[in-house]
């Protein structure tokens, strides 16, 4: 009810041809992404039941390696297999996975999916209340040592892959100073790492974008009069400054998602966390094919939907977007 009443709402606002229309743009998106993983996964040389496959390594016989593909329609040209797993998602049925032959697709994602989710939200948490708090510290004291150091980080943040990161924080965490462990995911203890490592790089994009909107945002002329009333400095930051920087950020609220998601995949593996992340990996070097399909498909829905969500909110909040005439 909740959902249909916002998607009302949304419709009211922007209007409903081109929230359609952005709905829609969905469907085209997702058909492309899986077709090209799909010709990626078979153009890669190997397959699941070859030795170092699925099995392992261990060989296996002409005759078991047949009835193997004939099992999973392995057997069956490419544009067959293609068109038959898009008629099987249609229903429900994203098959079983290979390495994990007694388990569906299903089964498996929703046993990892709840902690890619943890991860991701902590990773989240973490990136906005840092990266608006050194946005907010850099703008404030604009050309201090405060600011110096804010941009410093933010630019170490920024060119250092997560994946280094997630290296550096268990070598020095870990292997010297044994503060951690060097992976797992038990405790709240076990948290802290793989979170720093995900949420630093977009915590310094948050930081960086809010420092140049709250500077420009100082300099307007609302601000001016607003200090003219006799405002205190805090009320300017808080009630008018910071309120108008933040509208410019949903524009990276997007690509600050997908960087989440994306990111989960290195920083699960190594931090060896059974998400869907570690999972995907794992299946790509496995060759499981319906797991590596499924994987992909359900990230790439999530972040096609995000940027949605993320247009249609940036739509509403800002005013000088007219939308119904498109």
């Amino acid at each position: 009810m909740l959902a249909v009443t916002s998607i009302f709402l949304l419709g009211l606002n922007l209007g409903f041809r081109y929230l359609v229309r952005r709905i829609l743009w969905i469907f085209p998106v997702l058909f492309a992404v899986s077709v090209i993983t799909f010709s990626i996964m078979h153009a890669v040389p190997g397959g699941p039941f070859d030795a170092g496959g699925e099995t392992g390594g261990i060989p296996l016989t002409p005759e078991v390696r047949a009835n193997l593909m004939r099992k999973y329609n392995l057997d069956q040209p490419l544009h067959i297999q293609y068109i038959s797993w898009v008629s099987n998602v249609i229903r429900g049925d994203f098959g079983y996975s290979f390495q994990h032959q007694s388990k569906t697709c299903q089964e498996l994602i929703a046993q990892a999916w709840p902690v890619s989710v943890h991860l991701g939200s902590m990773a989240l948490i973490v990136a906005l209340t840092g990266g608006l708090l050194l946005g907010i510290l850099a703008a404030v004291y604009q050309n201090t040592w405060i600011d110096y150091v804010a941009s410093l980080t933010a630019v170490f943040s920024i060119v250092t892959p997560s994946f280094v990161v997630a290296v550096g924080l268990t070598v020095v965490f870990s292997l010297w100073l044994h503060l951690f462990e060097t992976g797992g995911w038990n405790s709240p203890k076990d948290w802290v790492m793989p979170v720093i490592a995900l949420s630093l790089g977009d915590m310094a994009v948050v930081a960086r974008y809010t420092r140049s909107n709250m500077i420009e945002a100082i300099r307007a002329d609302y601000v001016r009069t607003a200090r003219a009333k006799g405002l205190t400095e805090f009320s300017v930051v808080v009630v008018h400054v910071f309120k108008n920087a933040l509208i410019p950020l949903l524009t990276i609220a997007g690509p600050m998602m997908a960087n989440l998601i994306t990111g989960s995949f290195f920083i699960e593996t190594i931090f060896r966390i059974p998400g869907l992340g570690r999972y995907f990996t794992t299946s790509v070097f496995a060759r499981d094919y319906p797991m590596i399909m499924s994987t992909a498909l359900l990230w790439s829905s999530l972040i096609v939907v995000i940027y949605v969500i993320t247009d249609l909110m940036y739509a509403l909040v800002d005013p000088r977007i007219r939308y119904r005439k498109d």
